[in-house]
């Protein structure tokens, strides 16, 4: 799968309705590919819209977990379940204002109750890279935000490995660092929600990932996809994106 996370972009909804189409038209015919948009709250029911007729699905970038009440400026997840599949949540940029492992376990519980397909995302900063705490650090995210799901949640469950220190930074992990640390997310998910489970949930990469360098992840023997963020607003590239990931899962398929 292919997930592009616009973030807090773009700034009209002229400016959405371009690049969805853009990107609806490179998925369209790539079936070995699951591509979904992440755009911000306020564009979901405008791309919702012209996403009818495409093969692209829709996330959210961040959902709560109470599913109503007095909690002003938040979106739950039982709000988004009637209008995406898909959702993000404990991505670094929010972790960095202040969200909790508790709090991405709250949020990761709430949406698979809701049905929808969770992005849980987990990584490392540069200070704790540097000191060799990568791997210590990305098992104990993993096992707090999965303290609410279960066996029966793993097709519905994505686990997202994105190094902090490569976000927006043009400095993306190494595949042989990715790949370790992507097997490390699946083992310490086995051993909480079970060794099968485990197998069934997906893992993806996420961290300056472009069109010149996703073949290198996704590729890899543990690697389900990307999760894109900067370059899944030039159309141009995450077309070729789409392109990349569909050749490699064609090559792997024949």
């Amino acid at each position: 799968m292919l997930a592009a996370n616009w973030k807090m972009n773009p700034t009209s909804a002229g400016e959405a309705a371009e690049l969805v189409k853009a990107i609806a038209d490179a998925a369209r015919g790539q079936q070995q590919v699951t591509v979904a948009v992440f755009p911000p709250f306020v564009w979901l029911l405008g791309v919702l819209e012209l996403l009818e007729g495409t093969s692209l699905q829709l996330g959210a970038q961040d959902c709560y977990w109470e599913p109503s009440g007095p909690f002003t400026g938040e979106v739950s997840a039982a709000m988004l379940a009637g209008i995406c599949q898909w959702v993000i949540v404990g991505h670094s940029e929010r972790r960095a204002m202040g969200e909790t492992d508790e709090q991405v376990a709250r949020k990761a519980g709430a949406a698979l109750a809701a049905q929808l397909t969770t992005i849980i995302c987990v990584g490392e900063n540069q200070e704790q890279m540097d000191a060799g705490r990568a791997s210590e650090v990305v098992a104990a995210q993993v096992t707090a935000a999965l303290a609410q799901a279960s066996a029966d949640d793993s097709g519905r469950l994505v686990l997202a490995y994105e190094p902090i220190w490569a976000i927006g930074t043009g400095k993306n992990a190494g595949p042989e660092h990715a790949y370790g640390m992507m097997r490390l997310l699946r083992e310490t998910a086995s051993g909480i929600i079970g060794e099968r489970a485990g197998l069934h949930l997906r893992v993806i990469y996420g961290g300056s990932v472009n069109a010149a360098n996703i073949e290198s992840y996704v590729e890899l023997p543990q690697c389900d996809g990307c999760l894109v963020g900067g370059a899944s607003l030039k159309a141009e590239e995450f077309s070729a994106m789409i392109r990349s990931t569909a050749g490699v899962y064609a090559t792997a398929g024949s």
